[in-house]
């Protein structure tokens, strides 16, 4: 069998796996909204700067930065700044001679700060360049302040921004991990103890489940009382049928062993043939009503999936009424009235036509001395095929018929074994369908109904 998780293994697993997937798109946001706000606080801090170098340059004339200004270059947001200052000509007016390589060319324009990246001494670095309306010992023009800094001052910056938010996230993953794994192991207590009362079950105690379970499991625990209860009543059923099997073949069997010492006693060639003839004919009763017996049990335990087959109802009726007709005593008429054309029904064909058989064996076994005629009939209503069988006998009462339908129940006395109607109901309701009795135009309609097959 393969291999399943236990539940507390799965609910962990589904709870914490949307939980770690949704850290990392926290992280992800996370680190990408640590690089914008690392590049507007690293260029605002180099954009102060340079409007700190331009001023500065712009009141000496570039001979000296202010005190605050050199502050500001030696450590801005973490390190140092470097810096320069051209004048509209080209020639340096103030900071270092060797600017950064790569730094986009653009229009001058008065007032709009640009930001770029480019190359250092072999260092990537980011920079703000500055261009400014300055007059300096009477020459007047745009002045470009350009100010940069090295580029892994902000890459550590988001590192470590990153870093203490995965901490933080990784320190709650494992904080609900725990949480969860040790709260599905009390939500599922009362699991445990289902599981406790289930094991209580045997063969001799089927009785309900009445403890209090959550409601997410109350439906398994109803389906369980129902088993329970199917159980029990198949082995009530069964062990009925026993009793009363052992109760119905204790006269015959004893009947045959009685005649057979007879026939062991006799002392003459006739009587022990007479008796021989006795003898077989009560053997003849009792295996017929072994045979009945085993065929109720059949009929309950009939497998859809195993024994039934589609059958084309017009052309198996027929057959069987011939079969049937041929094993009727000629003082009977015996009538069909079968008219259901195209129609099918998915059935165990063996157990169908024993059911028949044994309502017409009913027939004549309890229609009385007034019985002339049987009829087999079926006809097709809605979804549904209806197969009867009437007979003008004497028929039984209507408020004698629920008792005719109990297994080994006899209405009146007789030589028969008071499993016919029993057998046939059985079969009917082990094919979905329904079996009742009825009144006849003269006598007793035995009708059985049964779901007709979607073709």
């Amino acid at each position: 069998m393969r291999g399943v998780f236990s539940l507390r293994a799965r609910l962990t697993v589904i709870i914490l796996v949307p939980l770690i997937a949704i850290a990392f798109g926290v992280g992800y946001w996370q680190l990408k909204n640590a690089q914008r706000t690392a590049e507007e606080v690293f260029d605002r801090g180099l954009l102060t700067v340079a409007l700190a170098v331009a001023n500065d340059v712009a009141v000496s004339e570039g001979d000296a930065l202010s005190p605050e200004t050199a502050r500001l270059l030696e450590n801005s947001s973490g390190g140092p700044v470097f810096y320069h200052v051209y004048a509209p000509d080209g020639v340096i007016v103030a900071g270092y001679a060797t600017p950064p390589v790569g730094i986009p060319r653009v229009e001058p324009q008065v007032a709009r700060p640009q930001t770029f990246k480019a190359v250092y001494q072999g260092r990537p670095v980011s920079g703000v360049r500055l261009q400014t309306q300055t007059e300096i010992e009477g020459f007047s023009g745009i002045f470009t302040t350009t100010v940069w800094q090295d580029s892994r001052l902000r890459e550590d910056f988001v590192r470590d921004l990153v870093l203490r938010t995965l901490m933080a996230l990784g320190a709650i993953l494992a904080s609900v991990a725990v949480i969860v794994w040790f709260g599905v192991r009390l939500g599922l207590r009362p699991l445990n103890d289902l599981e406790t009362a289930i094991k209580r079950r045997s063969s001799d105690d089927l009785s309900t489940i009445r403890r209090a379970v959550p409601e997410e499991v109350s439906g398994i625990v109803q389906t369980l009382n129902g088993l329970f209860a199917q159980v029990r009543e198949a082995i009530d059923t069964q062990s009925q049928f026993i009793a009363n099997a052992a109760h119905q073949l204790r006269n015959p069997i004893a009947g045959v062993l009685a005649l057979a010492e007879a026939v062991d006693r006799a002392k003459t060639p006739e009587d022990r043939a007479m008796r021989v003839q006795d003898l077989l004919e009560a053997t003849r009763k009792t295996a017929d009503l072994t045979q009945r017996l085993l065929l109720h049990e059949r009929a309950r335990a009939i497998s859809p999936e195993k024994s039934f087959a589609l059958l084309e109802a017009q052309a198996v009726l027929e057959a069987w009424a011939a079969e049937f007709a041929a094993e009727i005593p000629e003082a009977v008429m015996f009538e069909t009235d079968i008219g259901v054309g195209a129609a099918t029904v998915m059935a165990d064909a063996l157990m169908l036509k024993e059911a028949l058989s044994n309502l017409i064996d009913n027939a004549l076994v309890h229609g009385g001395s007034a019985l002339s005629r049987i009829t087999l009939g079926a006809q097709v209503a809605g979804r549904e095929l209806h197969l009867w069988v009437e007979d003008d006998g004497v028929g039984i009462p209507e408020e004698a018929r629920e008792t005719a339908l109990t297994r080994f129940a006899q209405v009146a006395d007789g030589e028969g074994s008071g499993l016919g109607l029993s057998i046939a109901q059985a079969i009917a309701h082990a094919h979905g369908g329904t079996f009742a009795l009825m009144d006849g135009a003269v006598g007793l309609r035995a009708e059985m109904s049964l779901p007709t097959a979607d073709v």
